[in-house]
């Protein structure tokens, strides 16, 4: 990363990929928090390998992003974070879950803290494709996403 370059937090999904993603695995990844961030930040792996990682991140009204396995990994050392931990997650509904990360990766993302940040995010996308995994506290690095 050159000096003064913001940290890689992934890209904006600005065009269709043309293909559905392969939610058959799908995974809650949690990784360590920014500065005085105990919570800790989490992450939607979709698919196997050559699977995709899809966030919120940058701010108050951004819009969310995504990154290949390179990615997340350049992702993990510019910004420092350490990977805490990763659940699978059973996707009943693939095509409802597809359409909601559609709608949502279109849309700037309104940042509130615990109750809009980026658990809710990703028990958006699972929740749309028939899961019931999900927090209670929104904080993933203190409870374990189920």
């Amino acid at each position: 990363m050159a000096s003064g370059q913001s940290p890689y937090e992934g890209d904006e999904l600005n065009s269709c990929l043309r293909k559905a993603f392969d939610f058959r695995l799908t995974s809650a990844v949690v990784v360590s928090g920014d500065t005085g961030n105990f919570c800790g930040h989490m992450l939607l792996k979709v698919g196997g390998a050559d699977g995709y990682y899809f966030h919120t991140a940058g701010g108050v009204h951004s819009r969310p992003k995504m990154m290949t396995e390179l990615g997340y990994r350049r992702y993990l050392r510019e910004t420092r974070k350490r990977e805490l931990y990763r659940r699978m997650v059973e996707i009943k509904d693939p095509a409802g879950a597809q359409r909601k990360l559609d709608e949502l990766m279109a849309k700037r993302w309104l940042w509130l803290m615990l109750p809009s940040n980026c658990a809710n995010f990703v028990e958006t996308i699972v929740q749309a494709g028939g899961s019931d995994a999900g927090l209670y506290l929104n904080c993933p690095a203190w409870e374990n996403f189920a």
